[in-house]
């Protein structure tokens, strides 16, 4: 009996439909954990646990296995238990106008504030004008007015007293005082003032000289009689403006009195109040006002008095979880908005909004890492945000402007904030090779496996997971029989009887199709021939050029062989991806072995199709050759090697079995059954090593033959290593079953050369010789042959010389 040919059971790894004690999934209860992630549930809880602000979390792992969906629910989890963080307003800056400040309050105390300041905005806005609209002001005022006007009369009267004595007239012009001389109390017009002789006009002249400082004197103390009169009015008007704000304001700092930040606001707004007095009481003029902005004649409005509630935690429960999926700096950081009027960007401190990261403060916040890299500055403005630990809102295109205007600088807010970034190993790697930040900030490393352990008990959570997406979807629950093929088509995904796909995605989307099928059936349960119909609609689906290659090699345009034997000829094995669709499909090496020392020539390195992994696999073979056969003599060997009608690149190493095979053919002379397809790395000492994509292969070559006919002498040899990969459609088990099709899994090149020419490889003996007929002896005799040609050769080239 060969020990290497596989037997059927060796073929597929079986989910036995009951090992479940459940009908269908709709008996189940929902799932409640995340399934085969132990290592990263652990790195999610420490990152979370630990305090420090440089413990934020990076996840990656391939798409599908279920990243965002475990975390969004561990965090959802952890942040009910946590307690609401503190609303935060921002208010005016007053003294700082350009300098936004920032509250912050216990949660739910923010919306009530707001109420209660708008409240305060009407009252104001109703009350302070009426406050100098009432008859006792009016009065004060009249009476301030008539005592300075009496004051400011006898300062003229005096004056023109003065005036008169010493002959001048004192008259009032728009432009000021001006002085007239006087003669026998008539007042002299220019010619007669010609007429008076030169001492008349001199004492006029001083008189009038002296007169006019006097006139100076009296004007100043009644511009400064003007300005007492003005003050006392003020005074009058900031007693009657305190009291009406006073009573105002009372209320509220009565009911926010244990909040210092807040009643120190509030004393700022009525010390504003104030100052604004004289403007308040201008008339009202129709004009346009402009939401937040007061009006377009500036005329002081109370909206400045105003709060603007960036955060309301007030219908929170616990600590919030933001997953922000379209990180812009605006969307992460926050904006502030502007209103163009009449061509300029007007805006103030109400129209500063909130970015997720001041939603998330105090909690969670979700970002996917792709997503920020590509969008400008939220990257580096993250990474600052982090080291300061403050969020900080800035208009980040003032750098690129070429005049510098004047904005809003928001006071920051503090941060308290775990920062989660979702992404692939490349990203994360990259960052932590290229930026020395990174590792600062991201300390904690969190990596979702692809793959998990195949146990009865994650075989049940697979159970509970598919119960749980039909209940959450609305789909038709699946029996028994339908969940087992999920768990099998499971194990094919993962390409291992040991283990288990995490990649949730595809199984959801398996789900989802095979509840279709399932439907239009007008079944009541999803079993395992819907979700068998489901894969191979797929399939079907997606395999037009496999199909279309099959055809090919059945028209022999593309030649495969998969009968008789030939010498040299062999069938190697590839695996072609297209997308989310890979095949095998079968390829016919050929090489040819002649006397030289050019050692092995790779064809297809020659022309550069090859990639460097196949290179090295070709390299390799001469390792083999010369450990092997050259140790008593040299080896004098050129040997061609190509991939027939191969018109693209070839990469990795797993035909470089196949190549050794192809030598050994040919040195040896024995031929090679065709029937039979081989993949499989090889290294130094002749040891097969484990390849990918073992299943299509098989499959492939399965389907190749089973067009041209089988007939119970083809098959694939594989390398042992890879039969725990081994999960094949049921219809090549169930040919394997018939002895149509053949499988066997090698350790050694001698163990595959034995199948494949029949002849024994034989085992080098004591004497350094090989047995007689055995491959390995073939081989040996045709290189001591070459080697002596190419002595005498040599010889006689001497010999001339």
């Amino acid at each position: 009996m060969n020990t290497n040919l596989l037997r059927p059971e060796d073929l597929i790894w079986r989910c036995d439909p009951q090992w479940f004690d459940f009908k269908t999934t709709e008996d189940l209860p929902p799932l409640l954990e995340t399934i085969g992630q132990e290592r990263a549930i652990t790195a999610i809880n420490f990152g979370l646990g630990i305090k420090d602000s440089g413990f934020n979390l990076f996840i990656f792992g391939q798409p599908g296995s279920g990243r965002s969906s475990t975390i969004k629910k561990i965090l959802d989890a952890r942040a009910r238990k946590k307690p609401r963080p503190d609303d935060w307003c921002y208010v005016h800056g007053f003294e700082e106008a350009n300098g936004p400040r920032a509250i912050n309050l216990p949660a739910g105390t923010g919306h009530e504030l707001k109420k209660d300041v708008d409240h305060l905005v009407e009252r104001l806005s109703a009350d302070v004008p009426k406050s100098f609209k009432n008859k006792d002001y009016e009065e004060q005022k009249k009476k301030i007015a008539t005592i300075y006007q009496d004051r400011k009369k006898i300062l003229f009267q005096q004056l023109e007293q003065e005036a008169r004595i010493n002959h001048f007239a004192l008259q009032q012009l728009a432009s000021g005082f001006i002085l007239v001389p006087l003669k026998n109390n008539e007042p002299l017009s220019q010619q007669q003032f010609e007429k008076l002789t030169d001492e008349e006009k001199e004492h006029f002249e001083k008189k009038g000289e002296e007169l006019q400082e006097r006139i100076d004197d009296v004007l100043s103390k009644v511009r400064q009689l003007d300005e007492e009169e003005r003050e006392k009015i003020r005074e009058i008007g900031r007693s009657i403006l305190q009291y009406t704000i006073g009573h105002l304001f009372a209320e509220l700092e009565n009911k926010y009195a244990q909040y210092p930040a807040l009643i120190k606001h509030f004393e700022r707004c009525k010390k504003d109040i104030i100052s604004q007095m004289e403007e308040i009481q201008l008339p009202k003029a129709q004009q346009l006002t402009l939401a937040g902005l007061g009006n377009a004649q500036q005329e002081p409005s109370f909206d400045r008095y105003r709060v603007n509630l960036l955060i309301d935690h007030a219908d929170l429960e616990g600590a919030p979880v933001v997953h922000e999926a379209n990180p812009t700096y605006f969307n992460v950081f926050g904006r502030i908005e502007h209103i163009i009027h009449m061509g300029s960007a007007m805006t103030n401190f109400q129209m500063i909004k909130p970015g997720a990261l001041h939603r998330a403060n105090g909690g969670y916040l979700i970002l996917d890492c792709r997503e920020v890299l590509l969008n400008l500055f939220t990257y580096e403005a993250l990474k600052r945000a982090i080291r300061n630990r403050e969020i900080r809102l800035e208009d980040m295109t003032e750098q690129y402007r070429l005049i510098a205007t004047a904005s809003l600088k928001p006071q920051p807010i503090p941060l308290n904030c775990k920062i989660v970034l979702i992404g692939t190993p490349t990203l994360y790697y990259l960052l932590y090779q290229l930026d020395p930040d990174f590792r600062k900030y991201f300390k904690v490393k969190v990596d979702f496996d692809q793959m998990m352990k195949n146990t009865r008990d994650n075989i049940h959570l697979y159970a509970l997971f598919i119960g749980s997406k039909c209940r959450e979807e609305k789909l038709l629950h699946f029996d028994r029989s339908g969940v087992a093929r999920t768990v099998e088509y499971s194990a094919r995904l993962i390409e291992d009887q040991r283990h288990l796909s995490s990649s949730f995605f595809d199984i959801t989307d398996l789900i989802r199709e095979s509840a279709y099928y399932a439907e239009r059936d007008q079944s009541t349960i999803v079993s395992s021939r819907h979700v068998e119909q489901a894969l191979e609609s797929r399939i079907y689906r997606s395999n037009k050029l496999e199909e279309r290659i099959r055809e090919m090699i059945a028209e022999n345009t593309l030649l495969i062989d998969t009968q008789g034997k030939t010498v040299g000829q062999i069938n190697g094995l590839s695996v072609l991806q297209l997308g989310d669709y890979s095949f095998g499909m079968p390829t016919r090496l050929t090489v040819r072995t002649f006397l030289g020392k050019g050692g092995v020539i790779n064809i297809e390195r020659e022309v550069k199709l090859s990639g460097p992994l196949h290179d090295k696999g070709v390299l390799i073979l001469n390792g083999f050759f010369g450990e092997r056969y050259a140790r008593d003599k040299q080896l004098s060997l050129s040997a061609s090697i190509c991939f027939e009608q191969s018109y693209s690149g070839v990469e990795g190493d797993s035909a470089s079995s196949t190549e050794l095979y192809g030598l050994l053919s040919s040195l040896s002379g024995l031929p090679i059954k065709q029937g039979i397809a081989v993949t499989g790395s090889v290294n130094q000492h002749g040891q097969i090593q484990a390849i990918g994509g073992v299943n299509e292969k098989i499959e492939g070559f399965y389907a190749v033959c089973k067009l041209t006919g089988l007939n119970g002498e083809q098959g694939v040899i594989i390398p042992e290593s890879n039969r725990k990969n081994l999960m094949l459609k049921k219809e090549i088990v169930a040919a394997v079953e018939r002895k149509e099709f053949q499988i066997w899994s090698v350790k050694t090149i001698d163990e595959g050369i034995e199948i494949l020419t029949g002849t024994p490889a034989g085992e080098k003996l004591e004497n350094g010789s090989w047995p007689q007929g055995s491959v390995n002896d073939l081989v040996n005799q045709q290189l001591l042959a070459f080697a002596d040609i190419a002595q005498n050769s040599s010889d006689k080239k001497d010999a001339k010389e």
